[in-house]
């Protein structure tokens, strides 16, 4: 049977059909160039190829969009009809992806990591596996999971990519050293690996090192900001969130026109970046003009109060700078309406208080905002989204705080701010704010 470059078993592929599966594997992994591409052609060489059927649909699921996951449930339906998973592999990814396209994320993971312990060597289900736990806000796993596999890649060509994605987990983990020395090691590999230059982006901002945060993304522009480089954003909103931190206001914001929104992309991960730009310079006073309009149209295609709800997070974010609290608000009514499941519970849980919280900064109701915000600041293995990405909730739990009159409680959320990046202006700032406060 064909095999893919790992040794895997390809049921119903040519040799024409395996070298384009593995090609798909390689830009996923780099997030340069369209992964969906070689598997249409793929499918389309060698209709009876499951696992490239099984990939797309992946790639699909885990665009967290309401379209794109009602595509994968296509997809898996088609699979289930036309090719039925008749390999091991086959198998477990179709009972992994059943989970998913029911926004049953946890147990999606689960199935791969189960699946990966004995294989692995099978790089898409470590690849997915991996985006899985950072949508699940799976800090050990981010970790973990890529640990337990790597000893098998010692004498293979792409262990450098699963380099950077344990120098994420470790990062999302806490262990800052080790990961900034395994994203590095993977950067002298591999220096267009997008996703351990993200890594090592994500120590520094966590450790407070913003200009050197901000001078190594610059200085490694060309290798993560090329025109088919999906992460190229996500790298542009790292390097605002720097200037941020260095009092850069006006820099953040130039790079929030300039690049975050030139395209105006409609992709849900590009739109959350920019809301929790906008949101984090809202929240700290800086005028935003009418961009906020712009970005809430952008949102109404993604946000449905289902699918994911931390891309919901993110649309209340620019409804509610919009002034459209009520499309911020109908994001929970439509939320009652999901089918049971993991997403529901999140959305229950921690969306729901989260957004209300929003709502509540919105108009004014600093107290009623904090209320809301203080229990979602601890979330662990839901919800989603990096360390970096969640902080724009103590934003806003800290300035509510501050201008609520919640002296106590303001004084010691910026108490532990500045212990951990003492040297942010934002922080200082906070500081500042509450000083005058009492």
């Amino acid at each position: 049977m064909i095999q893919d470059r790992q040794g895997n078993p390809l049921a119903g592929a040519s040799p024409k059909a395996a070298e384009l599966f593995d090609l798909s594997c390689r830009r996923f992994a780099r997030f340069r160039g369209d992964p969906v591409e070689p598997l249409d052609e793929a499918i389309a060489d060698s209709p009876d190829f499951g696992m490239a059927k099984i990939a797309k649909a992946w790639l699909y699921v885990t665009s967290t969009e309401p379209g794109a996951t009602a595509g994968a449930r296509r997809l898996l339906r088609d699979i289930e009809k036309e090719t039925p998973p008749g390999t091991e592999r086959e198998i477990a990814h179709v009972k992994g992806l059943q989970a998913a396209t029911l926004g049953n994320w946890t147990e999606a993971g689960r199935t791969l990591d189960l699946w990966s312990a004995s294989h692995p060597r099978d790089y898409l289900a470590l690849l997915i596996g991996h985006q899985i736990d950072f949508l699940t806000a799976n800090a050990r796993n981010l970790r973990d999971r890529i640990a337990r596999a790597l000893p098998a890649w010692d004498k293979l060509p792409e262990r450098s990519f699963l380099l950077g994605m344990l120098a994420f987990g470790l990062e999302e983990a806490g262990d800052y050293p080790r990961a900034e020395a395994a994203g590095r090691e993977a950067l002298e590999r591999e220096p267009t690996d997008s996703w351990a230059h993200h890594a090592v982006v994500h120590v520094l901002e966590m450790q407070g090192r913003a200009e050197e945060g901000r001078d190594f993304i610059r200085r490694r522009r060309e290798h993560w900001a090329q025109p088919d480089s999906f992460l190229k954003i996500h790298n542009w909103w790292h390097l605002a969130l720097c200037h941020l931190e260095l009092g850069e206001f006006e820099a953040a914001l130039q790079l929030y026109d300039d690049e975050i929104r030139a395209g105006e992309s409609g992709i849900a991960m590009n739109l959350a970046d920019a809301a929790a730009l906008l949101w984090r310079l809202h929240v700290i006073g800086v005028d935003l003009g009418e961009r906020w309009e712009e970005l809430a149209d952008a949102w109404t295609q993604h946000a449905d109060g289902r699918c994911y709800p931390f891309n919901d997070m993110h649309a209340a974010m620019a409804f509610i700078g919009a002034g459209r609290r009520n499309d911020a608000l109908d994001l929970l009514v439509a939320a009652e309406g999901a089918d049971p499941g993991e997403m529901r519970d999140w959305m229950a849980h921690t969306g729901r208080p989260v957004i209300e919280g929003l709502v509540a900064f919105g108009k004014g109701k600093y107290a009623d905002a904090a209320e809301l915000l203080f229990p979602a600041r601890q979330i662990y293995a839901s919800f989603g989204g990096s360390h970096a990405q969640r902080d724009v909730i103590d934003w806003t739990l800290t300035e509510a705080a501050i201008r609520g009159r919640l002296h106590g409680l303001a004084d010691s959320l910026i108490a532990e701010r500045l212990s951990l990046r003492p040297g942010s202006r934002v922080n200082r700032a906070f500081a500042a704010r509450a000083r005058r406060e009492h």
